[in-house]
């Protein structure tokens, strides 16, 4: 076995999160490493479906100390994203290695055992920076779906191109559905949606109306400052906001219609093979893309900081009961606004300020 390694920070994962801490800890001078899995940095979002774009407007989009290359009121897509986070972590020269997926996670008296094929590695502190959509969830009725029916999940969509001849049924009516939805019928594939409705926003994200009195509002007052952890109004909407789809955000029900989607009630099992719906019908599809969520996929974290719900025990970012160890990147960390670019970066900010001051107080003891 190879001899340990000993850093004094770890943080897993090279996506907009792990590279925000990390741009924060080298201003600091604290000695850190970042893994990332992919073997390039910004794969997470290369691997989403071709005309994939931000919900969010370029004038949003930057992570701090280097704006978004794009206009203000452009809507980066997902390769766009990916090619910025990229160029962030060589502008700032972040010491991230990629190809490295991390296996074990424990604790081992002071410090961090982490396992990641055959390194080991003795850290401090560490920072989980990863989102909780690491797995993807399907029904277990999917197993007894004919064979011949082309099953996907919306991570592993990529475009029209990959469904065999006939009909889809998308399975969930959130974001990631209803886009897919629209990308599948704009290309000719009869298309049918199931789910509940999960409501729309009134608005064009586009709109000038939307840029410059709408989103100001919205990400920097409401998500960010009026519904976070810390206020009465956020802890109670906290609980609907993780649980619940998100309401429509580019794609509107009219935008369905027109584009020849078809809404029908929710897929509730199989018969004969085919998807069967609420309201007792089957549907004679040749392909089904399974847009019904992620689990949070921390299993490979052996140390004992999860509630019942399976979410980490934390207080902006910082696990109480282990000491030195940290998340960034999960959905209302803190606020509303955790899963933007500009509240996920005030989340790094904090977790950096808390490494850098137990570090301090460790040295000092």
């Amino acid at each position: 076995m190879a001899e340990r390694e000993r850093i004094d920070t770890v943080i897993i994962g090279a996506g907009q999160s792990g590279l925000s801490v990390g741009y924060h800890l080298a201003k600091r001078r604290v000695p850190f490493v970042i893994l990332e899995a992919n073997q390039r940095i910004g794969d997470s979002w290369r691997h989403r479906w071709d005309s994939l774009r931000l919900f969010t407007p370029a004038r949003y989009d930057g992570l701090v100390g280097l704006p978004f290359p794009a206009s203000g009121s452009s809507f980066p897509t997902k390769d766009e994203m990916a090619d910025y986070l990229e160029a962030y972590a060589r502008h700032f020269d972040l010491p991230v290695q990629t190809g490295v997926r991390v296996d074990r996670l424990s604790r081992e008296g002071d410090h961090f055992l982490v396992e990641a094929g055959n390194r080991q590695i003795e850290a401090r502190q560490v920072v989980i920076a990863m989102a909780g959509f690491q797995q993807s969830r399907v029904p277990p009725f999917a197993g007894v779906l004919r064979a011949d029916i082309l099953q996907l999940h919306s991570r592993d969509y990529r475009n029209p191109g990959q469904f065999r001849e006939g009909g889809l049924l998308v399975v969930g009516a959130g974001n990631s559905g209803a886009e897919i939805a629209m990308d599948a019928a704009r290309a000719g594939v009869p298309t049918w949606m199931s789910g509940r409705d999960t409501g729309h926003v009134p608005f064009r994200i586009d709109s000038r109306i939307a840029y410059y009195m709408v989103a100001p509002v919205l990400f920097r007052v409401v998500f960010h400052r009026v519904l976070s952890v810390d206020t009465p109004m956020g802890r109670r909407a906290r609980p609907h906001m993780t649980s619940k789809g998100a309401p429509l955000i580019r794609v509107k029900p009219s935008d369905l219609r027109s584009a020849g989607v078809t809404r029908v009630e929710r897929t509730v099992g199989v018969r004969d093979g085919l998807p069967l719906l609420a309201d007792d019908r089957t549907l004679d599809v040749a392909n089904v893309v399974w847009c019904t969520g992620f689990d949070p996929g921390f299993s490979w974290i052996d140390v004992p900081v999860f509630g019942p719900r399976g979410e980490p025990m934390q207080y902006r970012g910082v696990v109480a009961a282990a000491p030195g160890l940290y998340f960034v990147g999960l959905h209302f960390l803190y606020s509303g606004s955790s899963a933007m670019i500009h509240g996920m970066a005030r989340d790094a900010r904090y977790v950096a300020d808390a490494i850098v001051a137990r570090g301090r107080k460790v040295a000092a003891a």
